[in-house]
This record gives C-alpha cells, sequence and structure tokens, in this order.
C-alpha cells in the first residue's frame, strides 16, 4: 500500500507538475496497439493518474479512461483539465484499492506512479479488475543522466541539493524486477526516446514538480536555484535545452 507520505507529497507541486511534467511518446500507443492489439476498444484504468498526463494520452487515442488517484489535488487538477470529455470518469482511488469492479478493463496503465505501490498488493488488485486476456502497461520517463553536459550536470545538481533524491531514484524498476512482477504474464518490453525543450521558467517549473526538490522555505532552495541558473546558461542554445528521456514500458497479464 503507498504510505501517507507517497500519496501526499506532491500535493503542493501540482502546478508545477501540470505545466512542466513531460507527456509520453505517442510511438509507444503505436507500439501497445501494433504489438498487443490495445486499440480504442480498450477501456482503460490509469492507476496513479497525478494531474492526467497519461490519461490524456489514451483519451485522445480514442480510449475510455478511469483515472485512479488518491490525492485530492492532482485528482481535481485532472478533473479540471479532462472532465468534459465524456469519456473520462476519476475516482479516488489507490493501486491496491482502486474501487474499480471486477474484470471491468481491458488495460491498465501505470505512468511513473509504480514505484510508490506495494507490489504484491497491487498485483492482486489488477488482476481482480482486468478482463481475462487484459494486460498492464507500466512505464515511465526515464531521464537520461550522462548522455549530454547539460545532463550530467542536472544529476550532479540533484545529488547535491535533493532532499531525498537517491532514495526515491532507486525505487525505479528495471526489466529483471518488472519481468519478476509479472511473473509468467511478462509479455515484453520496448524503450522510445522522448525529450522537452525548456526555457528556464519551464527547466525551473520542471526541477519544483519533482518530490525531491527543496521547496522555498528549505536551506537548500535558493543554492539549488542559483545552480541551475548557472547550468541552464552554460549550456543553452538559442534559449532552451533539451531535456532527454528514454520512455520505457512494460507489458504483461497479471495472473
Amino acid at each position: 500500500m503507498e504510505n501517507l507520505r507517497s500519496t501526499e507529497r506532491f500535493s503542493d507541486r501540482v502546478a508545477d507538475y501540470v505545466r512542466y511534467r513531460p507527456d509520453y511518446p505517442s510511438a509507444m500507443l503505436d507500439w501497445l496497439r501494433d504489438t498487443y492489439g490495445v486499440d480504442a476498444s480498450w477501456r482503460v484504468a490509469d492507476v496513479g493518474a497525478g494531474t492526467g498526463i497519461s490519461s490524456k494520452m489514451f483519451l485522445d487515442a480514442g480510449h475510455t479512461v478511469i483515472a485512479v488517484e488518491p490525492n485530492a489535488a492532482m485528482r481535481q487538477a485532472a478533473e479540471t483539465w479532462l472532465g468534459d470529455n465524456s469519456r473520462f470518469h476519476a475516482v479516488d482511488g489507490r493501486a491496491d484499492a482502486t474501487t474499480l469492479a471486477d474484470d471491468s478493463v481491458d488495460l491498465v496503465s501505470v505512468a511513473q506512479a509504480f514505484h510508490w505501490f506495494d507490489p504484491a498488493a497491487t498485483r492482486r488488485e489488477f488482476h481482480r479488475i482486468l478482463r481475462k486476456g487484459g494486460l498492464a502497461a507500466i512505464y515511465w520517463n526515464s531521464r537520461r543522466l550522462t548522455s549530454t553536459p547539460f545532463l550530467r550536470g542536472y544529476e550532479a545538481l540533484l545529488q547535491t541539493h535533493g532532499t531525498d533524491y537517491t532514495s526515491v531514484a532507486e525505487r525505479y524498476g528495471d526489466e529483471p524486477r518488472m519481468r519478476e512482477w509479472f511473473g509468467e504474464g511478462w509479455r515484453g518490453t520496448a524503450q522510445f526516446d522522448h525529450r522537452q525543450l525548456l526555457d528556464f521558467e519551464a527547466l525551473r517549473g520542471r526541477l519544483m514538480s519533482s518530490s525531491y526538490a527543496p521547496k522555498a522555505d528549505h536551506s537548500n532552495h535558493a543554492p539549488m536555484i542559483e545552480a541551475l541558473r548557472k547550468l541552464f546558461d552554460t549550456c543553452e542554445v538559442d534559449g532552451r535545452i533539451s531535456f532527454d528521456y528514454d520512455t520505457c514500458v512494460y507489458v504483461g497479464e497479471v495472473l
């Protein structure tokens, strides 16, 4: 079960999250469709939906989406953004207690949030709500750490000024751990290039959307922003930097 700290730690970062967090590459949905037949007829439970970035991706592709999100501020942001779409519905639920009916969805989507979930309880709940033959797609944008001078500097900045950066970063899964979680239901994985082009204001907002970035009343905040400004000024090209990701997706049945 996600603890209270994990479900509430983004409450005071919603505005930055909505404006500055990256979306996901459309090539990932193309791959899900072409490889596994995930078309617009598949009903999606987007678990840990946050402010609705991943939900919007599926809505734009024609899916009906139920956004499951325990954080009230983030859920409200998703409802404000997407609530006019008749194929969107948001519920107050958790990965281990979604509130959804048995065998009621075709695809469980988890974007970015999986590392906060209790693995065993989440597997039981996903098995319960998925129809027979349905799939779970678990994916996240993994920031590249060393491929450019900017990315190397950004990683160093987080190591120096972040509050609990190391412990959060180490929670993300890799292919061996995801294969173990899916077990006999494992179906496959893929990786896609993705990036954001950010001016300084957007880069600052992207940083402050992260749960481990110290807020303005923390002693690390001012030195962190100063270091970010210097890094941006050193690396910018035409007033922007490239914030580069590998989008990794893991797919399987939940048996």
